[in-house]
Formats: structure tokens, C-alpha cells, sequence
């Protein structure tokens, strides 16, 4: 569900910070770009999330294989 909301932040975000720049809506645009930017920074949160759990799982799937 993550990574659905953060894509969504980046598409909403564009939006708002297209829709602004055409309407010369300076603040609408800096909202946009903020959203769209947080839709990123979460989006690599997850990235790295799912490689270290990946991680913790070959570990502990090495140390299963070490016991037999």
C-alpha cells in the first residue's frame, strides 16, 4: 500500500505544481513540488526497507542452512 501513496503524492504533486506554474499560482506550485518531492523521498524509504529486510532474510536463511 506504500508504495501505491507515494506514487500517488508524485502524480497529485505534479499536478498541482503543473496547474500552478500555468496559473502563475507561485504557492499552489511550491505545494506541488513538495508533495511530489515527499512521493520520492518515502518511495526510496521503501526501497531500502525491502533490500535490508532481503538482507536479514539471506542471513538468517544462510545460518538455517549452517545448522543442518
Amino acid at each position: 500500500m506504500g508504495k501505491l501513496k507515494n506514487e500517488t503524492d508524485k502524480l497529485v504533486g505534479k499536478v498541482k505544481e503543473t496547474v500552478g506554474d500555468v496559473t502563475g499560482n507561485d504557492k499552489l506550485k511550491l505545494k506541488g513540488k513538495a508533495q511530489k518531492t515527499s512521493g520520492n523521498a518515502k518511495d526510496k524509504v521503501e526501497d531500502v526497507k525491502e533490500k535490508a529486510s532481503e538482507k536479514v532474510n539471506d542471513v538468517l536463511d544462510d545460518d538455517k542452512g549452517d545448522k543442518k
